[in-house]
């Protein structure tokens, strides 16, 4: 959440990043905190200017006591006595001020960096780059015009191709479960673990540690990493427990650190894992939802860092291009976008998505989101760094993304790499796969 500091400090930035969100009653929102804040303070500036008096007043009735002066004495004593029932009700304001605030600040977002182009929804983002052609400035969504043609005669969707070479049953995902939970057969899987293979492998030689989390988490980690209570109605819900399962391995990953005061040394944190993700996805229909495009439950690898900020955009950086290389060593047509104001997620400070192009589908799919949260989830966590030159403790800033989501990436590599022969494996895939065609 953002801190009371920035919002004190830097009152009109806030409000005008939180309009660039297309957050509604931003100004009232933060008129709220500042008030309640307001209400907070006043009531420990009367609490402090209480207990300083009662100390005086402690000290004269002794005096008073050994001067024989008891009913003097006894009467300081009521007053303290009135005074003590007095502090604990301003007590009692600034735990009720200090819940509110909280409550409130978790509902308001983000504020995006200021290069966070404005807009309002996904035709809105900026295409930075591709491997297609050269991007300049301006080029968005809505006039992106630039679509492969990868020669393939009449090419079948990853349904029909999953149908056709028995890799994924749909229908059986159907019985054993519901929409959205796909069986993967025969190379189908071997495929699947072959990409999560491979994809754990170059985070390796990228310099992050492998972590095996829990897919199953408190609510106090969902709160950790803001999926609560802003996506609640997007996780599935343990209610006996009051667990959630994972709709990414940022939420276990990142609250790792959750309460936890880190060296400067350590940083950068790099850790990557790879889970399976639930969500469930509401109200999701139509073509965009066939197949792999969209489903309940899916594997995934996500790297996440944990930096001080004055290095944090470059770790951002770098883990964009390690997104950018596991793409390019899968020979997929990709295109990265900076998204608007109006698109980025909840917690995200800035964000760029991959994109790859379906060759059958004739559309562009998600397979990566990479985000920096700047403070506004170790404020939540509580996730702080002790600077070695002043001892002093500061907010680390925190960073995640996509390295990769399958089910698209899967979806892709099938559409695109379809002959008459069978589908092709790309080079870099063969040595996970064990074999170089699917026939």
């Amino acid at each position: 959440m953002l801190t009371l500091k920035l919002i004190s400090e830097e009152t009109e930035r806030v409000i005008q990043g939180l309009e660039k969100k297309h957050f509604n009653g931003a100004r009232e929102a933060i008129g709220q905190v500042l008030a309640i804040d307001k209400q907070r303070r006043e009531a420990q500036q009367q609490l402090d200017k209480n207990l300083s008096e009662a100390k005086k007043l402690a000290a004269q009735i002794g005096a008073l006591m050994k001067e024989g002066k008891k009913d003097e004495a006894n009467t300081i004593k009521e007053t303290v006595s009135a005074m003590k029932e007095t502090n604990k009700q301003l007590e009692e304001q600034m735990a009720t001020a200090q819940e509110k605030m909280t409550t409130l600040l978790c509902q308001i977002p983000n504020i995006p960096y200021d290069e966070v182009p404005e807009g309002k929804a996904a035709e809105d983002n900026h295409v930075v780059k591709s491997n297609l052609k050269e991007c300049t400035a301006g080029d968005t969504v809505g006039n992106w015009d630039v679509n492969p043609s990868l020669g393939i005669d009449n090419p079948l969707p990853h349904w029909e191709l999953a149908k056709k070479y028995n890799l994924i049953d749909f229908d059986l995902g159907v019985k054993i479960t519901g929409a959205g939970f796909p069986v993967y057969i025969g190379k189908g899987a071997q495929l699947q673990r072959a990409l999560i293979n491979f994809f754990l492998a170059e985070a390796n030689k990228a310099g992050y540690t492998e972590i095996m989390p829990p897919t199953v988490v408190n609510a106090a980690s969902g709160y950790g990493t803001g999926q609560l209570p802003d996506k609640e109605g997007q996780m599935y819900h343990c209610e006996v427990d009051d667990f959630y399962l994972i709709p990414t391995a940022e939420v276990p990953v990142t609250n790792i650190y959750r309460d936890v005061i880190l060296d400067e040394a350590q940083l950068p944190i790099k850790n990557c894992a790879y889970t399976e993700c639930f969500r469930r996805e509401a109200g999701s229909y139509g073509k965009d939802v066939r197949g792999l495009n969209r489903l309940h439950e899916f594997s995934k690898i996500e790297i996440v860092r944990i930096d001080k900020p004055e290095h944090s955009k470059e770790s951002h950086k770098e883990m964009l291009q390690h997104v950018e290389g596991l793409l390019q060593k899968l020979e997929l047509p990709y295109r990265i976008l900076l998204l608007c104001g109006g698109d980025q997620s909840f917690t995200s400070a800035i964000c760029y998505d991959f994109e790859v192009y379906s060759e059958a589908q004739g559309r562009w799919l998600e397979v990566s989101s990479v985000s920096n949260f700047d403070t506004y989830q170790a404020n939540r966590l509580k996730c702080r760094y002790r600077r070695q030159d002043t001892k002093k403790t500061e907010l680390c800033h925190t960073l995640n993304g996509s390295a990769l989501a399958l089910p698209r990436i899967v979806a892709a590599l099938l559409e695109n790499n379809q002959t008459p022969e069978g589908i092709r494996i790309p080079k870099a895939l063969v040595p996970y796969t064990g074999f170089e065609i699917i026939k």
